[in-house]
């Protein structure tokens, strides 16, 4: 019995098997309109942002 190691090719095989064409544009879309935002606010503002969200839901982060 001999055991076979799991490949990335393999891993790529399924993955091409299992996700839907819609599921991978929505996928691609999502990463495509994050990079966009982060350039456009720059990581400073969006930091700050997400950094006074925080605080206002209540978390305390430091």
């Amino acid at each position: 019995m001999t055991s076979q190691s799991d490949t990335v090719a393999d891993r790529i095989e399924t993955a091409r098997a299992e996700i839907a064409p819609t599921t991978a544009l929505a996928i691609f879309g999502f990463g495509a309109a994050i990079t966009f935002t982060l350039l456009v606010l720059q990581e400073p503002l969006a930091h700050e942002s997400l950094h006074n969200f925080r605080h206002a839901a209540g978390i305390v982060c430091h």
